[in-house]
């Protein structure tokens, strides 16, 4: 199990987290970028991921700047009209419009759950029922898109172990809708209780409300550490930058991903992700599908395809194509799936892989032979098939055997 351990350096808000995550895992890029496309209607602006320095440290920012037709200023202040379904600001209203967005369920139900304790702690702030509560300070592009984007990329990371870092307290006074209210705001407090605090001294708001909500959702601040006295392995590091300047430090959130070292004989697995790539044909032939199967499995990036036989609506017969993809090739083979086959549509997400450690080297005759370490210190050995000319089966079973028992 992977675990991912949040440094709140400058503090956290929701695009510092997105920011940070995107700047340790880069494979994520074009699923977020597919996902702003189907949450970010085209009219309101773009997103800008881009890398900055923040008091000397480098750093990534995630930021929305809105079409100049628009007429809206730079982030935090992307209001929505009263027309749009979400802009009042009411619970409700925000809730059924990302239920109702095009993204993966998996990031709907993460999104909605992080919203769904945000208004839960609104509600108790301001002693209403949760049907009731309007969020003044998210009615904006911004917060629903920092919702949003940071339920994918905790949905893509599902086997997570997540800690947090004792959270910079700040202080003095913030200004709200509801007229100045001292740092932390009431929600982050009644959202953080039991989390570990610190004071560096350092006033303002330093963890905003939804950003309190991811480390809500992620983290259970009274449940054992399963990281701790464990020997961890740093895998990656990322930094995202919030839009505030602090003199003092800089106003970053730092992301470590760590992955157990186990101290017994096992190797281990070495772990990657790729992008699972699946659709369905109905109207091709034969000859068709075997064709488009060769070219996909020539396609830069395909790690591997496999076609499994199925019966789809109207009792057709079906052949399901199953790709596993480099994630940073995904889009140019999602193109060639659309090239090469007659589907309208296709799904796709990232995956966690655990690989044996493997090798690999030629015997004497030439032929390829592969080498996996598996638990325990075994080692298995299997030849290449493509390797092995004989020219009868007896005779290409005695060429894999030599292959594989000297190898």
């Amino acid at each position: 199990m992977n675990h991912i351990h949040l440094d709140a350096v400058g503090g956290i808000a929701g695009d510092m987290f997105i920011a940070a995550m995107l700047d340790m895992l880069p494979h994520l890029h074009p699923r977020i970028e597919q996902d702003i496309k189907r949450i970010l209607p085209s009219d309101v602006g773009t997103v800008e991921i881009t890398e900055i320095r923040k008091n000397g440290m480098h750093a990534r920012t995630f930021n929305l700047v809105p079409n100049p037709s628009s007429g809206q200023d730079r982030r935090s202040h992307h209001d929505i009209p009263d027309k749009h379904p979400i802009g009042s600001g009411a619970f409700g209203d925000i809730l059924s419009f990302i239920r109702s967005s095009q993204v993966a369920p998996e990031t709907i139900e993460v999104a909605c759950a992080i919203l769904t304790l945000l208004a839960e702690a609104e509600a108790k702030t301001h002693a209403v029922d949760i049907k009731d509560v309007h969020f003044h300070e998210i009615a904006d592009w911004d917060s629903v898109l920092d919702v949003v984007i940071a339920g994918s990329i905790i949905a893509a990371l599902p086997n997570c172990h997540w800690t947090v870092s004792d959270l910079p307290r700040g202080g003095g006074l913030i200004k709200t809708q509801h007229g100045l209210l001292p740092a932390p705001a009431p929600a982050t407090v009644e959202l953080l209780t039991g989390f570990n605090w610190r004071d560096d001294g350092v006033s303002g708001e330093r963890v905003t409300p939804t950003g309190a909500a991811i480390l809500k959702y992620l983290i259970d601040p009274s449940a054992p550490d399963a990281s701790t006295g464990k020997s961890e392995h740093l895998c990656a590091s990322g930094t995202g930058a919030g839009t505030r300047n602090i003199p003092e430090l800089p106003n970053i959130l730092r992301a470590l991903q760590f992955s157990s070292i186990t101290t017994n004989n096992d190797p281990g697995h070495d772990q990657d992700h790729v992008t699972v790539i699946e659709f369905e044909i109905d109207d091709m032939t034969g000859e068709e599908i075997a064709t488009a199967t060769e070219m996909l499995r020539k396609s830069d990036g395909v790690i591997d395809l496999v076609l499994f036989a199925g019966q789809g609506k109207k009792n057709r017969q079906t052949t399901a194509f199953r790709l596993l993809a480099k994630t940073n090739l995904a889009d140019q083979i999602m193109d060639e799936c659309f090239a090469q086959t007659s589907t309208i549509g296709l799904r796709h997400h990232v995956s966690e892989r655990r690989i044996l450690p493997r090798s690999e080297n030629l015997d004497e005759t030439g032929i390829q032979v592969k080498h996996a370490t598996r638990p325990g210190g075994v080692i298995s050995t299997k030849a290449e098939h493509d390797d092995i000319v004989g020219q009868n089966l007896q005779t290409r079973r005695q060429q894999k055997y030599r292959a594989e028992f000297k190898g």
